[in-house]
């Protein structure tokens, strides 16, 4: 049986193809394509048409490499949306999650709304981006896509509309809105009427992973040449397909998602939602098998990648493997940031606001690449370290090491930094855990394995890992302490 999953970055699309033989899971990736959001007018847009042209393309590498399709699923990065009219026509391209028509609205909402209500009804993390903060900032708009909208749909569920002509909503990626309450298992209606937002836009069913979304609709079947292969709504967040993907022995295990955004947590059966959740800004996302992912969203390799890019602007193109190599030999813990100050989240330059932020904050200055490449790592592998004391705190466990998967696992000297500050082994490994984990759900539901977690035995036997053995603990000790205490915070006022 093949099984095509889609997997969607926030930076690049892929397309897999994947066989289950003898216990293992085999995957090749067969497509690949760039997915670059579109500056247009005064919005920040995603290009959603040439995602469903590449997912086409994808489709018809897949019949062509493989032959007949027996499954296909899609995940990508949540928050975001499109909108139908009652015609079902999409109302113009879904804003990007950093496009600024944002700023401010999640003060707004939680000044009339409360930031304690809005937790307790949803257990969501409280970020500006977040869908409900999106959906109010067009009513305060009185934007006309938002009254003419029929339909709401999150980005794998359009895509997968596109391909079948069915209306439906996935449970992980709807929790994600910060409109859905985990303790009814639907949309928050009351939130959703305090906002003064069109409850009809919703859709009312919303699939488990593993269900039947719909199957290839007859256009789609015509222009491709291909059979009407059933759609699979897989763990439709790329973050709860990647959990799926990861090789733990145990089910309870920490992990880290590790690329453009890092993600840290662990795996639940029942939302935490506590004051202290709250007050350390945790999420409960939906999981596969009626679980949910506590966890914390933290700034990630998007800090590096931008300082990338804006170099490149400026004439001066490195690869990610010549500045990893200039941040090894550059000096250790001389100057540090705080990677969720909101100064981070989508600067004109990305050097020049850390430069900014270790100036404001009486530091040594970065001036070469290598050093701000090691500043942004060191950082990076610190608030891993908070972030995972927070959590084993609250859930009163304590976990044996960090399982890191995702593209970022590549970059080694963060997986070396990672197991330093932890004083931990750190498990590096599959670094394409979404494709595969949106793989092994729909291999579930062609009843290949039984469960979850003969999903995830079948992964590690199949990927290999690499393990990083913690070094010079005392040195990032020292470092993590003058971190919490001068760095966390120093500019945001935030409460760490």
């Amino acid at each position: 049986m093949t099984i095509l999953a889609f997997d969607l970055g926030a930076g690049s699309g892929r397309a897999f193809s994947g066989h289950v033989d003898g216990g293992l899971i085999k995957a090749k990736e067969i497509h690949r394509f760039p997915n670059q959001p579109v500056q247009a007018g005064q919005h920040l847009c995603w290009d959603i048409l040439r995602l469903f042209h590449e997912i086409k393309q994808g489709i018809l590498k897949a019949k062509n490499d493989c032959g007949r399709i027996s499954c296909i699923g899609i995940d990508s990065w949540a928050v975001d949306f499109g909108l139908l009219d009652r015609n079902g026509e999409l109302l113009g391209n879904p804003y990007h999650y950093r496009d600024p028509h944002t700023d401010g609205m999640m003060e707004e909402v939680l000044s009339d709304l409360g930031k304690e209500k809005i937790f307790s009804h949803t257990g969501i993390q409280l970020l500006p981006f977040n869908t409900i903060y999106q959906l109010y900032a067009l009513k305060k708009a009185n934007s006309p896509l938002l009254e003419r909208a029929e339909t709401l749909l999150m980005i794998p569920d359009l895509l997968r509309y596109f391909l079948t002509g069915e209306k439906k909503s996935e449970f992980t990626n709807a929790t994600t809105t910060q409109l859905f309450n985990p303790k009814t298992s639907g949309w928050d209606w009351e939130l959703i009427s305090s906002l003064g937002l069109p409850d009809a836009i919703f859709a009312k069913d919303i699939l488990t992973p593993g269900s039947e979304a719909g199957r290839l609709s007859p256009s789609v079947c015509e222009e491709l040449g291909v059979p009407a292969a059933p759609v699979i709504a897989v763990g439709e967040h790329d973050t709860a397909s990647a959990v799926v993907g990861v090789p733990a022995e145990s089910k309870e295990f920490a992990y880290l998602i590790c690329g453009t955004w890092s993600l840290i947590g662990t795996e639940l059966e029942a939302p935490l939602m506590t004051k202290q959740a709250l007050a350390w800004n945790f999420t409960n996302e939906g999981g596969v098998g009626g679980t949910f992912r506590f966890l914390k969203n933290i700034m990630g390799l998007w800090i590096f990648q931008r300082c990338q890019a804006d170099w490149e602007k400026d004439g001066k193109r490195y690869t990610s493997g010549e500045l990893v190599k200039q941040a090894a030999r550059a000096d250790a813990f001389a100057s540090l940031i705080d990677p969720d100050d909101g100064m981070f989240l989508n600067p004109v330059n990305m050097p020049e606001a850390i430069q900014g932020y270790c100036r404001k904050t009486n530091q040594n200055v970065p001036e070469t690449p290598g050093e701000i490449i090691r500043c942004v790592l060191e950082s990076l592998a610190l608030t891993y370290r908070f972030a995972l004391e927070r959590m084993e705190a609250m859930t009163g466990k304590e976990y044996e090491g960090l399982h890191m998967v995702g593209g970022g696992i590549h970059n080694e000297l963060l997986c070396q930094y990672t197991a330093n500050v932890l004083a931990r082994k750190v498990w590096a490994g599959p670094s394409e855990a979404s494709a595969i984990g949106n793989i092994a759900v729909q291999a579930l539901a062609l009843d290949l394995f039984w469960d979850v977690q003969e999903a995830r035995h079948a992964i590690r036997r199949s990927f290999s890992q690499q393990t990083y053995e913690p070094e010079d603990a005392p040195a990032w000790d020292k470092a993590y302490k003058h971190f919490k205490a001068h760095i966390l915070g120093a500019l945001s006022g935030r409460t760490h």
